[in-house]
């Protein structure tokens, strides 16, 4: 195997990392991209060139860079030559557009923004409220006038950038994830994050990995679960990744074995799309032997797998905070619908309103301490209010509620927070409302999460509309403005218009009132309408 020793913790920097693998096992594959193979003396190579570039344009360490493109080895160069610079990392959603776009850009306040061919035109829309002054363009610099062109930064034949004042505790990357009561929030990760969460991928849970193992992800790489299941587990393992620049139900299987790919994480509606797709002689004849995929159903867990004729690794649960919390551990036998034990390195508790623990088989909010440094976030960017309301003492409150067995068995039983969860992904409920009061025809509004017909874990946005005097919407053009002006996932299931919504004496909205009345004989379904959100 070609799994990394870096029990001295002045060798978890990601930095490192790419360059001791090509020292190492330099002539093995890395990355694999359509037909292109880089093995990892190539990509550590790729990426001194890059990092000589970029500290050509001035990128200094402690600085940010951020990346608006889809997914391509390019990214990775990007992000290793940015961390052996001491530079961090920024990832921008490719679904943001607008206010979503600007905002995300201008609050990460990037040294250098990168992005491609593929979202040049967006980007061109919005380029003069952009605060940043050095664009670079991965293809398709000719259209936005002053930005340079990414292969003209790559300075051949360059060394290693000095890397022995890093640190694994240094912030590396801070990772946008949505706000559930407010504006989103920043949050910064160290190379020891990182680390901990991919190493044990690997090494705790069912995952495993072997020497002929090929990794295969399709997910986007704005997303923190690309870089935990498949980018840095490959890295630090020392197999293949393969990339696909995103997922298609018509070629997923064409894929995997184009790669003779043998694991892959699947993250929202991405395994149940496959599912869904009709049936074939040749659903069991692929290279792919384990699939994580999250959200499962369970009553389709069993039949996928027989159809597939793969191994499910069980759920688990974590956030982008801390990464992974509840786990799924080799040699134990997970319940039904558990989402695993207590990782190690984390203290857990079950807390309720009171601030105390909850008794077994209750449902609190998950509380962590960290039993070493770095364990978790390092906080939130710009942001020293929010990260000092998401802790008690030393113990963070995750915001999530679960309900734990006697053995330990953690299973989840809901949100704290003010968010919907929907395929996978968190939404603010507070960005949903601001999309939607754009409108020049609405006054107020409340958007809020039911529950999905389909799956417990999963919820649909409900949005309540209060009109303007004189003022008329329809539904269907409401859905339209967002879908439009918004990102597409934003776009509620449901919409409702009413005469008044239920206010505290502070002038705040009593959601768990909207939720306990939710779908009405009068509620707009975007579904039954046959309206579909385009991205």
């Amino acid at each position: 195997m070609n799994i990394l020793d870096i029990s001295d913790p002045r060798e978890r920097h990601l930095g490192r990392a790419i360059q001791l693998q090509a020292q190492q096992h330099g002539d093995k594959p890395y990355l694999l991209f359509a037909d292109d193979v880089y093995t990892f003396a190539e990509v550590n190579q790729r990426v001194n060139e890059l990092a000589a570039g970029l500290a050509g344009l001035g990128l200094k360490s402690g600085e940010r860079l951020a990346f608006f493109m889809s997914s391509a080895p390019e990214v990775i160069f990007l992000v290793l030559a940015a961390n052996k610079l001491g530079a961090v990392w920024v990832p921008v959603n490719t679904d943001y557009k607008g206010d979503w776009l600007i905002d995300t850009i201008n609050d990460s306040r990037p040294a250098i923004l990168v992005s491609d061919a593929a979202h040049a035109e967006r980007l061109q829309s919005v380029r003069d409220s952009l605060s940043v002054a050095t664009l670079v363009m991965h293809g398709g610099h000719e259209a936005i006038p002053g930005a340079l062109s990414l292969q003209s930064l790559y300075v051949p034949g360059a060394g290693e950038p000095d890397m022995s004042a890093l640190h694994a505790g240094d912030t590396c990357s801070v990772l946008w994830t949505s706000g559930t009561t407010g504006k989103a929030k920043g949050v910064m990760q160290s190379h020891n994050v990182w680390f901990n969460a991919s190493l044990a991928a690997n090494e705790e849970i069912q995952f495993g990995i072997a020497e002929d193992d090929i990794i295969f992800t399709v997910l986007p790489m704005y997303n923190s679960a690309a870089w935990v299941t498949s980018i840095f587990r490959a890295l630090f393992a020392g197999v293949p990744l393969a990339i696909e620049p995103s997922f298609s139900v018509k070629t997923f299987w064409q894929r995997v074995d184009h790669y003779q790919a043998t694991q892959c994480f699947t993250l929202g509606a991405m395994h149940m799309f496959l599912w869904d797709a009709p049936p074939r002689e040749d659903d069991a004849s692929h290279s792919l032997r384990k699939l994580m995929a999250i959200p499962m159903p369970p009553a389709v867990a069993q039949p996928f797998c027989q159809r597939f004729n793969l191994e499910l690794v069980p759920q688990g649960l974590g956030q982008s905070e801390a990464m992974r919390l509840i786990a799924p551990v080799s040699g134990r036998t997970q319940p039904p619908g558990s989402c695993g034990s207590v990782v190690s390195g984390i203290e857990a508790r079950l807390v309720g309103d009171d601030g105390q623990d909850v008794p077994v088989g209750e449902a609190g909010e998950l509380w962590v301490r960290p039993l070493q440094p770095h364990f978790i976030f390092n906080g939130y960017f710009d942001n020293p209010e929010a990260t000092a309301a998401a802790y008690e003492g030393e113990w963070y409150k995750t915001g999530d509620l679960l309900k734990c067995t006697e053995d330990g068995f953690y299973f989840f039983a809901d949100r704290k927070k003010d968010a919907v969860r929907y395929k996978g992904r968190n939404i603010s409920t507070f960005e949903v409302e601001l999309a939607a009061r754009r409108h020049p025809a609405i006054a107020d509004c409340a958007a809020f999460g039911i529950p999905s017909e389909e799956l417990a874990s999963e919820q649909e946005i409900m949005l309540d509309v209060i009109l303007k005097p004189g003022q008329t919407l329809q539904a269907l053009e409401l859905a339209q403005f967002i879908n439009d002006n918004a990102p597409y996932f934003f776009v509620p299931r449901y919409i409702q218009f009413v005469d008044s919504l239920p206010y505290t004496p502070t002038n705040k909205v009593q959601k768990f009132r909207l939720r306990q009345r939710g779908v009405t004989a009068t509620t707009w379904d975007a579904r039954a309408a046959g309206f579909r959100a385009e991205r």
